[in-house]
């Protein structure tokens, strides 16, 4: 206990020394936040600051090893450091599906060189990750997906569509489940990495009810990917046939990052900022922020407890479902209170007041968070299943 109160300590001066002011706001907006690639640019001074004393000292991936492109920190030592980030409201320096979703894969399932070569990259944000997973056809019946690989001896050549893969227009790379078998609709998957710059990959976005486009049309038509990129450097995470297996492990991550957006700001802070302007706030709008505030620290609760039993090898293969459905019920309530307590105008579309409507738009993009990485319905029944054991209709 004393040595995590010294590493407390320690890390407390760090963030203070090196957390600049600008990065303890909170984001203003998707383009505020910083997701590194080939195309990457620093939005300010300030977060460029920020992300390189966090690469520098393994922060962007505190918990993977050093080797890696990590800090190595025990379960206990990354626990404090997000403790002391959110004393201090600091800001994540690295959005990445890469670090939410590919890196675990990797960790899991990838060959000790593909780790090597692709987790210090993704640690120091040099590749942004899209995700091909779903098809027009292939949402909740994902192994139904119908993108095909033909085997040409040293590489696949791939054709076929994915859809809603968020952000595919301005991404590096993809992670990819592809079909190798025909045959077999469970092994006969693999899970694929390759450039989305490769001839024959083209995007489309795909503009939501929130006015913008962060998910896109993906379309493969004979993209050569290559089966190595190099001595233990396989273009397959895990065995060929076998990225059913990669895929699943894969979605427990998923389901977690898209639940942690219903752990975000405590909305009292709403409540005592309009009393701060002279604004009134009516009693029962302040019960429900006061609710809701409840409701958020029992998800960050419940949310540590899983941490714990993970650590332990007691976790529940289903738990990532329970997070998944209460964590995106949460963040859209979030959203319904802040348009209640904005009043009129937070449902004002085009100004620089509400930084293009940020308010009304970020509300309408919450409804996809019941859909996306699996349904609220879904979950509810691999929940009734798996951890209830009710019986089937």
């Amino acid at each position: 206990m004393a040595d995590l109160e010294d590493f407390r300590a320690e890390t407390r001066a760090w963030l203070e020394a090196n957390c600049p002011p600008e990065m303890r706001e909170p984001v203003k907006d998707e383009e505020d936040v910083y997701w590194g690639g080939r195309n990457a640019s620093f939005k300010s001074d300030a977060q460029k600051a920020w992300f390189e004393a966090c690469v520098a000292k393994g922060y962007t991936v505190p918990s993977w090893p050093k080797e890696y492109g990590g800090a190595g920190l025990a379960p206990a030592e990354a626990k404090v450091l997000r403790e002391e980030m959110a004393r201090i409201n600091a800001r994540s320096p690295l959005h990445s599906f890469g670090i939410w979703m590919l890196g675990p894969a990797l960790l899991k399932f990838g060959t000790e060189q593909q780790k090597l070569h692709f987790l210090n990259q993704i640690a120091r944000g040099e590749i942004r990750w899209c995700q091909g997973y779903s098809e027009p056809g292939s949402g909740s019946d994902l192994v139904s997906l119908q993108t095909y690989g033909a085997d040409e001896g040293d590489h696949w050549v791939v054709n076929g569509q994915k859809i809603w893969t968020s952000y595919a227009d301005k991404c590096d790379w993809i992670f990819c489940l592809v079909r190798t078998d025909k045959e077999n609709k469970y092994q006969g998957i693999t899970f694929m990495l390759f450039d989305m710059e490769t001839p024959g990959v083209t995007t489309k976005p795909i503009k939501l009810i929130s006015g913008n486009s962060p998910f896109c049309e993906t379309f493969f038509d004979d993209v050569k990917v290559p089966k190595s990129y190099g001595e233990g450097i396989p273009g397959q995470v895990g065995e060929v046939n076998r990225g059913w297996d990669v895929a699943k492990y894969l979605l427990g991550h998923e389901r977690e990052m898209i639940s942690g957006a219903g752990n975000a700001d405590r909305l009292t802070t709403i409540g005592a900022a309009m009393t701060r302007q002279g604004g009134e706030i009516d009693p029962v709008l302040r019960a429900q922020l006061a609710l809701f505030d409840v409701d958020a620290l029992a998800y960050t609760a419940m949310g540590e407890k899983f941490l714990d039993e993970i650590k332990v090898g007691k976790a529940h293969p289903a738990q990532p479902n329970m997070m998944k459905y209460a964590g995106t019920e949460l963040n859209k309530r979030r959203h319904e209170l802040m348009m209640a307590a904005g009043g009129s105008r937070a449902l004002e579309w085009d100004s620089e007041e509400t930084r293009g409507g940020t308010p009304a738009r970020s509300w309408l993009r919450t409804k996809a968070n019941s859909i996306e990485g699996g349904t609220s319905e879904v979950m509810l029944n691999v929940i009734a299943k798996r951890i209830l054991d009710l019986p089937g209709a």
